[in-house]
C-alpha cells in the first residue's frame, strides 16, 4: 500500500487554478488544494496570493531529464486560506531578462515533460500531441525568458492536456503550499476564509480563525463581504480582488451583510495570522431530546484537520452521546488522502475502493478510529456545487458504503488525484494521476456524474443562516425521525 500523500484533483471547467493570476471562485480552497471544481465552484480564499492544491503523493525529480522520480512522501499542501483561499494576487516579482536560455530551465522542462509522458492518466493525453507540444514550447525557453515567464509556461503547457486540474507552482507558491499543508498559514490580514458569489457580486465568508481580527470583531461563516475599503470585493470579472491583506497594523473597512440583515460596516486592524485552519463544531438540541452534532469541513489541505475532527467529536460527546451527526462538506475543496483517511477512519474503516491509473490500483485502506461511538453515529452529509476533490469522495464512499445519507446538491465530479513532483528551484507540478473507483458500485463514474445526493434541495450557503440553512434543516429532520 502506498504510504504517501496524494491530492484530490477537481475540474474547472474555463477555470484554472494559475499561481500567478486572479482565479475565479469555484468550489475550494484549499485552500491550494487539490481539490477545486470549475465551473462556478466556489474555491476558499484565504488571504494568499493565490491558490494551492491538495498535498499528494510527492516526487523529487533530480535535473536530469531520464531521471526517474523518487518517492520522497513529502506532504505537500492543496488550495487554501488565509484571506483568500483563493488566489487572487498577481505575483509581482522583479523579472530580469535573461540574455541566454537557462540550463535550468530547459532541464526542468524535458523533465517535466517526461513526466506527463510516463505518468499522466491518461495516456493519449485527452487528445493532445504531446510530442508536438515539446515541439512548440522547447524553443520557447532555448530563445530566452525570464523565471516568471517560465513558470508561466509550464502551467501553461499543462493546461493543454485539458485536464483543468494539473498545474505547476512556482518556489513561493509551493513554500506557501507546504506551509499551508502544515497548519503553519503565515500572513497579515483578519484571518478569513473566503469563497467569491460572482452571481450576487460579493464574497461569503466560510470560515473564521479564532482570535483573528474577524472573530473578535463578530464575523462568522456566512456572513457576506460586499467592499473593502470602499472597492467592491470582486472584480467586474468576477474575481476575487486582493484587498484584505496588507501591512501588519494597517486599518481595514469592510462592509459586511449577514443573511437576513442589513449591510454594515467593521473596522479591523490587520494582523499577522499563524494558526491552523478551524473545524467548527456544536451540538444543535432537539425539542424531542435528541441532540445532534455539526461540523464543518471547509478542507483536507490542512494536516490537523483529522485531529481536529476527532477532538470534535469528543467535545461534542463529552456531556451526553450524539444521537446524530451533520457533516457539512458543502465548501471542501478537498486536500490530502492522508487527511481522508484520517477522516473517514472514525465513521468506518477497512478496503472502501481503489485509485486506478493506467491498468495500476492501489486500494484505499481505513484505519479505524473509534471517539465515543463515532463508528456508529447516525450520519448526515451535505454536499453542493462546493464540494469537490477529496470532498466529493469522502462523501461518495460514505453514501457506497450505507454510512452515510447525502442530502444537498449534486457535485460537479473532480475525483482525479494529483500527484506532485518537486524538482530542483523549488517549484512543483501536480499532475493528474489516478481516478477513484467505489467499492460497492465499481461501474459508477463520478468524474463524470458527480456525487448525487439521497436528497436534493437547493440553497446558496451565503443566503442563509445556521438555524434556518433549508439544507441542515433536512439533515435535522431526518436524524430526529
Amino acid at each position: 500500500m502506498e504510504t504517501g500523500e496524494h491530492k484530490l484533483k477537481s475540474k474547472s471547467g474555463s477555470i484554472r487554478f494559475n499561481p500567478f493570476i486572479k482565479h475565479k471562485t469555484l468550489l475550494f480552497l484549499p485552500l491550494l488544494l487539490l481539490g477545486i471544481s470549475c465551473q462556478t465552484i466556489n474555491q476558499l480564499w484565504q488571504e494568499t496570493p493565490f491558490v494551492l492544491p491538495p498535498p499528494t503523493q510527492t516526487f523529487t525529480v533530480t535535473a536530469s531529464p531520464t531521471t526517474t522520480p523518487r518517492n520522497t512522501q513529502t506532504p505537500s499542501p492543496t488550495p487554501v486560506p488565509t484571506e483568500t483561499l483563493f488566489p487572487t494576487a498577481t505575483v509581482t516579482a522583479t523579472p530580469t531578462l535573461l540574455v541566454t536560455p537557462s540550463v535550468q530551465q530547459l532541464e526542468i522542462f524535458d523533465e517535466l515533460w517526461q513526466i506527463v509522458q510516463d505518468e499522466y492518466l491518461n495516456p493519449e493525453f485527452n487528445g493532445m500531441d504531446w510530442d508536438a507540444i515539446k515541439e512548440e514550447y522547447r524553443p520557447k525557453i532555448e530563445a530566452g525568458m525570464t523565471d516568471d515567464n517560465f513558470y508561466l509556461a509550464m502551467d501553461e503547457m499543462l493546461s493543454r492536456l485539458g485536464d483543468d486540474h494539473s498545474i505547476f507552482l512556482n518556489p513561493q507558491a509551493v513554500r506557501e503550499e507546504d506551509a499551508l499543508y502544515a497548519g503553519k498559514s503565515d500572513y497579515v490580514g483578519i484571518g478569513v476564509l473566503v469563497n467569491a458569489i460572482p452571481e450576487r457580486n460579493r464574497a461569503v465568508i466560510v470560515n473564521v480563525f479564532p482570535g483573528s481580527p474577524a472573530s473578535e470583531a463578530g464575523l462568522q461563516p456566512r456572513d457576506n463581504i460586499l467592499t473593502v475599503d470602499g472597492e467592491q470585493i470582486l472584480d467586474q470579472d468576477g474575481f476575487l480582488r486582493d484587498l484584505v491583506r496588507g501591512t501588519e497594523g494597517t486599518p481595514v473597512t469592510l462592509t459586511v451583510q449577514t443573511p437576513g440583515g442589513d449591510p454594515r460596516q467593521v473596522q479591523m486592524t490587520r494582523r499577522r495570522i499563524n494558526s491552523a485552519v478551524p473545524v467548527p463544531h456544536e451540538v444543535i438540541p432537539m425539542p424531542s431530546g435528541k441532540r445532534i452534532g455539526y461540523l464543518l469541513l471547509v478542507t483536507f489541505n490542512d494536516g490537523t484537520i483529522a485531529d481536529q475532527v476527532g477532538e470534535a467529536l469528543r467535545q461534542m460527546s463529552r456531556e451526553a452521546p450524539l444521537d446524530g451527526l451533520i457533516i457539512d462538506n458543502r465548501q471542501n475543496s478537498g486536500g490530502a488522502d492522508t487527511i481522508l483517511r484520517g477522516v473517514l477512519g472514525y465513521f468506518t474503516s477497512g478496503s472502501l475502493g481503489n485509485f486506478i491509473n493506467r491498468g495500476e490500483e492501489r486500494t484505499l485502506i481505513v484505519d479505524l478510529q473509534n471517539v465515543n461511538g463515532s463508528q456508529q453515529l447516525p450520519l448526515v452529509v451535505l454536499i453542493g456545487p462546493g464540494t469537490a476533490s477529496y470532498g466529493e469522495v469522502f462523501s461518495g464512499i460514505l453514501k457506497d458504503i450505507g454510512r452515510a445519507y447525502l442530502i444537498g446538491e449534486t457535485t460537479d465530479g473532480n475525483v482525479e488525484t494529483l500527484w506532485g513532483y518537486n524538482f530542483d528551484d523549488g517549484s512543483r507540478a501536480w499532475l493528474a494521476h489516478e481516478s477513484f473507483r467505489s467499492l460497492n458500485h465499481p461501474d459508477e463514474n463520478w468524474e463524470e456524474t458527480g456525487i448525487i445526493p439521497d436528497q436534493t434541495i437547493i440553497a446558496g450557503w451565503d443566503e442563509y443562516m445556521l438555524n434556518n440553512d433549508p439544507v441542515v434543516n433536512a439533515a435535522l429532520e431526518y436524524l430526529d425521525r
